[in-house]
């Protein structure tokens, strides 16, 4: 049976990690509500994008971009896997890295090549131990992603795309839904979904059809568009990570801080059981001692 002192240093222990639990809770929670108004506020941007897509297909004839290039026979993919820097976070990160593992699983014995763009330092330290030879980059997404970092992954992905190098890109990311809840999401970024044409899908009355011209064409704005809208959804993918990540904590940190205070009220009742222990057991050695002297 542990001493009086044992028990007190571990009640002592077990508050002092109490008080950190609660203040990462509470930091977190102050984190989430920046990354909830960012990707609420960039999640009408990334829908109001494809849809100005579908309006300039929607005058063309037939769509035709390097983008929307669907490959017969897929040999080789990429996948950009999105976790966050730290831990800490619950299954946060591990429910990320599972579902494109169980993707790997499946789609692995028709191909020839994979290649992994990994974005945290999560998930880079998983694949680096376990698939170091198919990690082409590994790097962290910080507290801050921005516009420029997605960009510069969806270019890159865009380019390994359009030259042939890799048949299609996936995107593996945990999608914000609510605080309690943050759902891994498989996205497939390349080759881009064309939008409808006009051939596809006449408008039902002249009022839907689009009372306005494109210039300088539709094609030289579908250019610019196309490749702007994947950047659009590696941006996205990253603040929903964000604000997943920081909503993931906070439920976990506010349950271990009540573990510590589930704890530290069993161990003050055993610290008092123990206690009563040592006062009887002095006062029946007290008691016995006088009888000795009489």
């Amino acid at each position: 049976m542990p001493s009086l002192k044992d028990i007190k240093r571990r009640i002592t222990s077990v508050e002092s990690t109490q008080k950190i639990t609660s203040a990462m809770k509470m930091v977190a929670a102050a984190k989430l509500r920046r990354a909830q108004e960012t990707i609420e506020n960039a999640r009408p941007y990334a829908e109001r994008m494809r849809s100005t897509l579908e309006q300039v297909a929607g005058s063309m004839a037939t769509v035709e971009h390097p983008l929307f290039e669907v490959r017969d026979d897929v040999r080789s993919i990429e996948l950009i896997i999105i976790t966050s820097d730290r831990g800490l976070a619950g299954a946060f990160n591990n429910a990320v890295i599972k579902l494109a593992e169980q993707l790997l699983a499946e789609r692995e014995g028709s191909l020839d090549k994979v290649s992994l763009t990994l974005l945290g330092k999560k998930v880079a330290d998983f694949y680096k131990r376990h698939r170091p030879g198919d990690v082409r980059e590994a790097a962290p997404v910080g507290n801050n992603p921005t516009y420029a970092e997605a960009a510069g992954v969806a270019r890159a992905a865009a380019k390994r795309f359009e030259e042939g190098e890799v048949d299609e890109v996936i995107l593996v990311y945990s999608e914000f839904v609510t605080t309690m809840t943050q759902t891994p999401r498989v996205v497939q970024l390349l080759p881009v979904s064309p939008p409808k044409t006009a051939e596809d899908a006449a408008p039902a009355s002249e009022e839907d059809a689009a009372p306005y011209d494109i210039e300088p064409s539709p094609e030289s704005l579908l250019s610019v568009l196309v490749p702007k809208a994947v950047e659009t959804e590696v941006f996205r993918a990253l603040l929903e990570n964000a604000a997943g990540e920081h909503a993931a904590r906070m439920t976990a940190m506010e349950s271990a801080t009540k573990n510590t205070e589930e704890l530290i009220d069993k161990l003050t009742l055993q610290f008092n059981r123990a206690r009563q222990a040592a006062i009887t057991s002095e006062l029946v050695e007290i008691v016995t001692g006088a009888q000795a002297l009489d």
